[in-house]
């Protein structure tokens, strides 16, 4: 499957001008008119204007950025691509004409071949001149055309507690279909972690002329928690004890996912000594088992000492303590 970027040869977080650039220079390089005969640039200046199809498009590029070329290829057909790109405004600076390039860029010779009529654009002016058969391919570069084989997919974001990730929920996510307000619920399963997508097949917008509707995808955040810090799936708490339980050894509680721990601290414990409780992490998201929890001893050191205290405190000093 194609990376639009590296066709284009930019990085994923150029700009739309360093786009544009890129694009012309390759467009202007590859050109038919420019490389007659030529099968392999022809191959090169369809996969160019294809990949700057998208990539100048702010919903196909956020769509493409989201699902991968795999995923977004599975949503867009070759004329969903070229939905609104106007090659003939794109291409008019260079001083070349556009009457073959529909030809090249879809087959077919005069145009005729596929069932699609082409387009020769004449300047700003927009003037066009249609051939025979099909439905008028200038509408997928300039105006909208057949459209999308199915409604556009949206996208909602969904905040959850770290319980509610850890344990999993079900919530009601709030959009606009066919101009009203309409609550889905979705299920979080065990495990999710921020940044993960939900799909709900089918409640995406409605699809044009009868078509299917298209899907939402729930972008999940998960809230930081005051007391766990999460890792994988894996979590971490730090608990403070004394200088003499470190030393002497004790049992503390320690608060987890699945309620209250002891935890028993072994003599001489050093601090940022971490203690593993098997299981009470996160759950894995695809299979079975759990994370781990790992407990982060801090010392606590007094910032003022009682007289008493300092005089024990001297004392150990004097021990070697």
């Amino acid at each position: 499957m194609k990376d639009y970027y590296a066709v284009l040869g930019a990085n994923k977080n150029a700009t739309v001008d360093e786009i544009k650039k890129a694009y012309r220079r390759l467009a202007l390089k590859y050109h038919p008119d420019r490389n007659k005969g030529d099968k392999e640039a022809e191959e090169r200046f369809k996969e160019i204007n294809e990949a700057y199809a998208v990539l100048s498009d702010q919903e196909k590029k956020r769509q493409y950025d989201m699902f991968g070329a795999e995923g977004f290829r599975q949503r867009y057909s070759q004329e969903d691509i070229f939905q609104g790109f106007d090659i003939g405004d794109t291409l008019k600076d260079f001083g070349f004409g556009t009457s073959d390039i529909f030809s090249v860029l879809f087959g077919g010779g005069s145009g005729k071949g596929r069932g699609f009529r082409y387009t020769t654009y004449t300047g700003p002016s927009g003037q066009q001149t249609a051939g025979e058969g099909g439905p008028d391919f200038a509408d997928y570069f300039s105006r909208g055309g057949a459209g999308p084989s199915q409604g556009r997919d949206m996208v909602a974001d969904l905040t959850i507690t770290l319980e509610e990730a850890a344990k999993g929920t079900e919530k009601l996510v709030s959009l606009q279909r066919k101009g009203k307000v309409e609550k889905i619920a979705v299920k979080i399963p065990p495990g999710i972690d921020t940044g993960k997508k939900l799909r709900a097949a089918g409640k995406g917008e409605s699809g044009p002329g009868g078509r299917p509707s298209g899907d939402l995808y729930v972008r999940v955040n998960v809230q930081r928690h005051p007391l766990f810090h999460r890792e994988g799936n894996d979590i971490y708490i730090d608990q403070e004890i004394n200088f003499s339980e470190a030393a002497l050894g004790t049992s503390i509680e320690v608060p987890t996912l699945n309620g209250i721990k002891k935890v028993k601290i072994p003599p001489g414990t050093s601090g940022n000594t971490k203690l593993r409780l098997k299981g009470e992490g996160i759950p894995h998201l695809k299979g079975k088992g759990k994370g781990d929890a790992y407990v982060r001893i801090v010392i606590r050191i007094p910032k003022k000492l009682t007289s008493k205290q300092k005089e024990l405190v001297e004392g150990l000093s004097k021990e070697g303590l």
